[in-house]
């Protein structure tokens, strides 16, 4: 149950906590998203969880309980079944003295309530929990992976010579994985075989991070599994294999992309879980400082021409692309990609996906694309010269071209195409703005706290002269020892890293008439970016500095990324 869009703006936009306008971009995302319209309100950084959660509860007049403070024992949350308390958004945390404790999205459930208290045979107390809490709760229906791993790996012991009971449990261990990636919003779990053991990480915000170890001697027969889940030959082990395979975690869907690899102690394996249902986000969610998203739409509002996002692998580059699509999906235009892998499906869209044995490469499906007259096209990746050729004819020709290019800067595109052989007069008439971004880990909205600059910082900030100078622009201030920065503590919400999810920094570059003979002189990379910023390009350090100014991320984070 969502709570009214009436009710929550009497909360909210009544008493001046929200902004009517900020509601209705909200209500917007809402809807677009097909998400509670209390959770993009926080999403959005309008309201807290906490006092969503204390406003929402004074009107039901009940308690509020913060379900991401807790821990939860199996035996207690189990009283209401995980699938029932998912369709109801409600779960036990609490059980003693012939009194059970509830958590709802709707305390105002009075018949699923009672329900709980005639099978528990107990008083029910009700208390208002938010979604994302109750959705942070249910991990807890799954226990510790550690502690399941190890129970499965006993199990497995216990069961070895015994093939019906032993295949079981690779299969539930393999399961147990990627249930758990899932819960942990992990993009990659890597299995890494070492002499006598194998390492399991899984690749959360961008880190990497060591979860569990097996022994090496389970490591063929799961791998084994994993190959005939992803349909690859389960006797090869000598030659890199690539499939992939669909999997199910609470009535979610995403597509696993498998990589196996021989290495000295086995075969490596990589595990890449994409959503195929998942959120996508619009152009203005992506953290693009204002400016910036008015030379990013300007550019799109082009019937031709070339928009390129740059950046290094999991920048974000892909993601970008897609919020430009959602924008420009509309009911008059063909749009048509060629993508490697189609990461997400997008609805009116036509999607091609690489295949190398079809001979179905970046290059051939362009100029097969190319004649199905389409108004926009969206490739994936300018690899090579045969696709940056066709693509800039296509964006010369009445279309509108969007793809992505490996560079660390958007200055620096302009030199890598014409490395591949594209003509320095082509990329001056067709490009219309080139975007570089990284993404940067976002402290924890549940245990943000603001501190004073340290010496360690401010030591970084003295040597770093380029750094320090950009700062005193951005932060406007002389003296950095009296800087408020802010940091996530730790709780149990980021499982004590400080830090939940990932937001983008970025450098747009529009081409203007400044800039054109630049680019048809050849100008190196260093000259075109100097030129840039004179026109009012604000580079990726300034925009990450903006970040860490207004609390979304740490300096330290910005500097990680950006130096990398």
């Amino acid at each position: 149950m969502q709570i009214p869009v009436e009710k929550l703006e009497e909360l909210f936009v009544s008493p001046g906590h929200v902004s009517g306008e900020n509601f209705a971009r909200a209500l917007e995302i809402a809807k677009r998203a097909h998400a509670p319209l209390e959770e993009v309100l926080m999403d959005e950084g309008y309201i807290t969880e906490e006092h969503l959660g204390r406003t929402i509860a004074d009107a039901f007049d009940v308690q509020y309980v913060d379900l991401k403070t807790l821990t939860i024992p199996e035996e207690i949350i189990k009283g209401i079944p995980e699938v029932v308390a998912r369709s109801q958004q409600a779960v036990l945390f609490e059980r003693h003295d012939g009194v059970v404790k509830i958590a709802a999205a709707d305390p105002s459930n009075f018949s699923f309530i009672a329900d709980v208290a005639r099978k528990t045979g107990c008083r029910a107390e009700v208390y208002y929990a938010t979604h994302q809490g109750i959705k942070e709760a249910m991990k807890f229906y799954r226990g510790d992976l550690g502690k399941c791993v190890e129970r499965l790996l006993e199990k497995l012991k216990e069961n070895l010579n015994d093939d019906p009971a032993y295949e079981q449990g690779i299969v539930e261990l393999v399961n147990a994985f990627l249930e758990y990636a899932y819960a942990n919003r992990a993009s990659d779990i890597h299995m890494e075989p070492l002499r006598e053991t194998v390492s399991v990480r899984f690749r959360v915000d961008g880190i990497l991070h060591e979860i569990v170890q097996y022994p090496a001697a389970a490591h063929d027969k799961l791998v084994s599994r994993l190959k005939i889940m992803a349909r690859l030959r389960t006797d090869e082990h000598a030659a890199a294999q690539d499939g992939r395979f669909d999997y199910t975690v609470d009535d979610v869907s995403f597509d696993v992309r498998m990589s196996v690899l021989p290495v000295m102690y086995g075969e490596n394996v990589v595990l890449r879980l994409l959503a195929r249902h998942a959120r996508q986000f619009g152009l203005e969610e992506l953290g693009m400082q204002k400016t910036d998203l008015e030379r990013v739409r300007r550019a799109m509002k082009n019937p031709h021409g070339m928009i390129l996002s740059t950046g290094p692998t999991g920048s974000g580059k892909t993601t970008t692309l897609y919020a430009m699509l959602q924008t420009l999906n509309e009911p008059e235009v063909n749009i048509m990609t060629i993508e490697d892998p189609v990461e997400y499906s997008i609805p009116h869209v036509q999607q091609t996906q690489v295949n190398q044995q079809k001979n179905l490469t970046f290059a051939t499906g362009l100029r097969s694309i190319v004649r199905q007259d389409p108004n926009i096209i969206m490739v994936g990746e300018i690899r090579d010269e045969e696709t940056a050729s066709i693509a800039i004819n296509a964006a010369l020709t009445g279309h509108l071209l969007l793809s992505t290019l490996h560079t660390n800067d958007a200055a620096t595109a302009f030199p890598r195409l014409t490395d591949m052989g594209i003509e320095p007069f082509l990329l001056a008439s067709s490009m219309r703005v080139v975007i570089a971004q990284r993404l940067v880990r976002s402290i924890c909205a549940s245990c943000r706290a603001s501190y004073a600059i340290t010496k360690e910082e401010m030591a970084v900030l003295k040597q770093d002269t380029a750094l320090a100078k950009e700062a005193r622009r951005v932060w406007k201030k002389k003296d950095f020892s009296r800087m408020t920065l802010y940091h996530g503590v730790g709780c149990a919400s980021c499982g004590g890293s400080g830090f939940v999810g990932r937001t983008g920094i970025f450098e747009v570059l529009e081409m203007d008439a400044a800039l054109r003979p630049l680019i048809t002189q050849k100008a190196s990379s260093d000259i075109i970016f100097l030129k840039a910023q004179e026109q009012g390009m604000h580079p990726m350090l300034n925009d990450g500095l903006v970040k860490v100014e207004a609390g979304i991320t740490t300096l330290d984070e910005v500097l990680r990324v950006i130096r990398t």
